[in-house]
């Protein structure tokens, strides 16, 4: 897990190195200064010696003065370390989930993407700053101040050898207590995530239905949850001050009781014992030595807290795609003719179910395949197998008669342009929007597109025309105008497959009718499949397709099915009732 999270030090490896090497010379000075204070102390205040006394204090003044300095540059290369590491990790998983399959991107909902991109990355910031500062810091201080207690005297020096291992079985059992909480606090997290994600969603459904107080209900009580948990676990973590301050003022009480006995013994002379100065600095090490341990205690905690993060970012990293370039991948699609060959597929190895059984299915570069069927039988599916979105779980799905597995895949997903169900327009203009099919596209050429699709018309009566701006999701233009403006985008690819899956479902019937018209004239060439519950946007189809419980019940013309077909006559003749009806 740790090598897997510091592939993303890169850049940022010298300022990684800097920060403990100017924290190791901060904490040298440091423990340097109780030292020079207690010579200070025995050879010049209680000597009278006025040139000790000067010389001491100028070398105290210049290691306080270098140490600041160290231990601002220490502050500033942690800083820039742990923010460039953040900025790094982020990167590094939102470019791992785009390269994700859709199976990938099933398995981790959107909101616990958004949370691990977020709250998990500063958690794991926090930690790598404290690791290369504070958790650099605290043993060598301990390290150190340790050896000069001993130097000092060594019949004291044995106090802290007791405390820190009461110190440190406290600690741990304080932070492992709180791991687990923790562990649950962030899955909380993204359930708190995907309600608000759902609510702004769907606010104006919330607000028609009238159900604020049920959504802010859902939201009380994931956060209550999350309240719950974290005051667990703080109560847990209270407890580092009060056991650090029981073995601070213990190791000060025995100090100071053993020392005083030291000095009377000795008469207060070096040569012989404990000296006032000795005293003065072992009281100076007592606190580096347990401020070390509160440090280490700082650091177990946050690594604690983040360890979680980690393990969830790191399972962002490690996920790998189920979809994936072939060795010597082709960069070609020769034409829009495809066949499906004894296909089945199902979501998720562990599915019971096929969600498409024994599909069997030949379409020629160029025709125009309507398909029509109920809710839930598996439409959609089946021209997600034609991009790769997903792959088969058996049999093999061919375009221009190699195998989709053969090719490149950014190369077949050129070549195949889907307008979806959930039609998606991101912030930014019109044109913008558009480029999405052809970066380097002209405005010519958006024109065009945009008349096929219907859309020119509507967007030419807007005051800023191509360049009006669209707000993130499309919410300022409506729900045809927004599918009109994604099946331009998706015309302007120049594809070999257009796959329109319900995507005029908005329309009216003439505009729809109008779009169809386009196609046949402007675009004969590429193959055409369209997916649609209404029988007028097929019925000029050269094949019609009938799912039904993810199989083909039916194929044929439009004429052939109203005379084979029980489903499709079914749907056509209700469809012709309500509309004489209406």
């Amino acid at each position: 897990m740790v090598g897997c999270l510091l592939k993303s030090v890169r850049e940022y490896k010298k300022a990684s190195f800097l920060t403990p090497f100017f924290v190791t010379c901060e904490v040298v000075l440091e423990v340097l200064i109780p030292m020079l204070m207690a010579k200070l102390i025995d050879f010049g205040i209680e000597a009278g010696d006025l040139n000790y006394i000067l010389k001491m204090g100028g070398a105290l003044v210049v290691c306080c003065i270098v140490s600041l300095i160290f231990g601002a540059l220490s502050g500033k290369y942690a800083a820039d370390a742990s923010a460039g590491v953040a900025k790094n990790l982020r990167m590094d998983m939102y470019h791992k989930v785009q390269g994700y399959s859709f199976s990938n991107i099933d398995k981790f909902s959107a909101a616990s993407i958004v949370t691990r991109l977020t709250t998990d990355i500063t958690n794991i910031q926090n930690a790598y700053q404290m690791i290369i500062r504070i958790a650099v810091r605290s043993p060598i201080m301990l390290i150190f101040a340790l050896f000069m207690a001993f130097q000092i005297n060594s019949h004291l020096a044995p106090i802290f050898v007791i405390a820190v291992p009461i110190l440190a079985v406290g600690l741990w059992l304080i932070a492992s207590n709180a791991k687990v909480i923790f562990e649950r606090v962030f899955h909380t997290y993204d359930e708190l995530n995907n309600v608000v994600q759902e609510n702004l969603h769907g606010i104006r459904v919330v607000k028609s239905f009238v159900r604020e107080e049920h959504e802010t209900q859902k939201f009380r009580k994931v956060s209550e949850v999350i309240f719950q948990d974290f005051s667990k676990a703080e109560k847990l973590l209270a407890f580092n001050a009060p056991l650090m301050q029981f073995c601070a003022y213990g190791c000060m009480l025995l100090i100071s009781w053993l020392g005083a006995k030291l000095i009377v013994q000795s008469g207060n002379n070096p040569a012989l014992g404990m000296t006032t100065g000795d005293l003065t600095s072992m009281f100076s090490y007592t606190m580096q030595i347990l401020m070390s341990l509160m440090m280490f205690s700082m650091v177990f905690v946050m690594i604690t807290i983040s360890y979680a993060s980690m393990e969830r970012a790191v399972e962002i990293l490690q996920e790998e795609s189920d979809i994936h370039n072939p060795e010597s991948p082709v960069y070609e699609v020769e034409n829009g003719s495809i066949s499906f060959e004894n296909v089945n597929f199902r979501y998720g190895k562990r599915a019971d179910k096929l969600c498409l059984d024994h599909i069997n299915l030949t379409i020629p570069s160029g025709a125009t395949v309507g398909i029509i069927g109920g809710t839930g039988s598996s439409k959609s599916t089946l021209v997600q197998l034609i991009p790769r979105l997903y792959d088969v779980t058996e049999g093999c799905v061919k375009v221009g008669g190699r195998d989709v597995r053969e090719y490149d895949v950014e190369a077949l997903r050129e070549a195949v342009a889907m307008v979806l169900q959930k039609n998606v327009l991101f912030s930014g203009t019109i044109k913008d929007n558009l480029r999405w099919g052809d970066e380097n596209a002209t405005d010519e050429e958006m024109e065009r597109v945009c008349r096929l699709a219907q859309a020119d018309e509507f967007i030419q009566n807007f005051p800023d025309k191509y360049d009006t701006y669209i707000e993130q999701g499309g919410t300022n233009v409506s729900g045809g105008q927004k599918q009109r403006l994604c099946i331009a985008r998706a015309l302007l690819k120049k594809p070999k497959i257009l796959i329109l899956d319900d995507s005029t479902s908005a329309v009216d019937t003439k505009t729809d009718t109008l779009i169809r018209k386009a196609f046949k004239e402007e675009i004969p060439n590429t193959t055409k499949i369209i997916i649609a519950q209404r029988i007028s946007s097929v019925e000029d189809a050269d094949i019609i397709l009938v799912m039904d419980d993810g199989k083909i019940n039916g194929m044929g013309t439009h004429e052939e099915l109203l005379q084979n077909n029980q489903i499709y006559r079914e749907v056509y003749e209700s469809q012709q009732k309500g509309g004489l009806e209406g």
